[in-house]
């Protein structure tokens, strides 16, 4: 029986990992910090169905505490560790920046260290698809360059994969980063589109459309999310015996690290996902047509 650190496990993606871990007899140590960007009640009601396994622990502690951090890796002798846990949000990070350096630079800081100093045989990470910033040519692909961030929601997500490589090279530690694409479900956050318009439609309150519908999201399902990280876990990150230093593919090094897109190669655009939605609910949307909102990108489209 294999241990697993799941930071972010009260989240939708970390919610979703963690029960399929512990379905198949997994032991799993939660770590969360249940902050109030959504709903606290919604991770608790995660939180209560993960506890009804016994070989569930949970710890309530920030990523940016260090000494938390330590602690658990003091605790526990982690066969894999998946960093799930970040402020998430394009558009909050307009608002709040300094929240996405704390948690998503400073806590992934603290994660390296400590799966560093513990000799973790491989390390797991959220990236996002975000990091492809404005190109346009799609769809995405993991050779692509990301030199170019929208947001600092994206910037943060590209330095993750720049610090992993960074403990790749100098200190050997097997390092994943995966580049999620709009990720849906039960259970989901109740900030994304689904569930705002869903929920604006049905108390027949306007939605706001930006770049007037014209934006297309590679919508991926969660179980296709989990499955992907489930599997990349599995798989350590090794040298690759073939990159080239004069000729840099970004998605592997002769480190033992890896990037991967987990998207689903079919983007739909935004008023087409708005008229599905209608046609569930039997109600037709009030639509405020809006620019291109600061930060968000116009496409995303995953090459797989």
């Amino acid at each position: 029986m294999s241990q697993h650190l799941v930071t972010g496990a009260a989240g939708f993606i970390g919610f979703h990992l963690s029960m399929r871990l512990l379905t198949r007899g997994e032991k799993v140590v939660g770590f969360d910090n249940l902050n109030d960007y959504y709903s606290v009640e919604l991770k608790r009601d995660r939180l209560k169905l993960l506890t009804e396994f016994d070989h569930f622990k949970f710890v309530e502690a920030d990523l940016a505490d260090q000494a938390k951090v330590d602690q658990v890796f003091r605790d526990h002798n982690f066969d894999r560790v998946v960093n799930l846990a970040a402020q998430a949000g394009v558009r909050y990070s307009l608002e709040n920046p300094r929240a996405y350096t704390e948690s998503n630079v400073v806590g992934f800081l603290n994660i390296l260290e400590a799966c560093r100093h513990a000799k973790t045989p491989h390390l797991t990470y959220a990236s996002s698809s975000s990091v492809y910033g404005g190109g346009t040519k799609m769809p995405f692909g993991t050779s692509d360059r990301v030199d170019h961030p929208l947001s600092l929601y994206a910037a943060t997500k590209k330095s993750n994969e720049l610090m992993a490589h960074t403990y790749s090279h100098l200190y050997g530690l097997p390092t994943t980063g995966l580049r999620f694409f709009t990720v849906y479900g039960p259970w989901g956050r109740p900030d994304m589109a689904l569930f705002l318009f869903t929920k604006a439609i049905l108390e027949r309150r306007p939605i706001d459309v930006f770049n007037e519908g014209r934006m297309q999201r590679d919508f991926t399902y969660i179980d296709d999310i989990v499955e992907g990280v489930d599997r990349t876990s599995e798989k350590i990150a090794v040298p690759d015996p073939d990159w080239n230093s004069s000729a840099p593919n970004p998605s592997t090094s002769a480190a033992p690290y890896r990037i991967y897109n987990i998207g689903n190669n079919d983007p739909v655009e935004l008023s087409t996902f708005i008229e599905t939605i209608e046609q569930a609910l039997g109600i037709r949307a009030q639509r405020n047509l809006m620019p291109m909102h600061a930060g968000d990108v116009p496409a995303t489209s995953a090459d797989i």
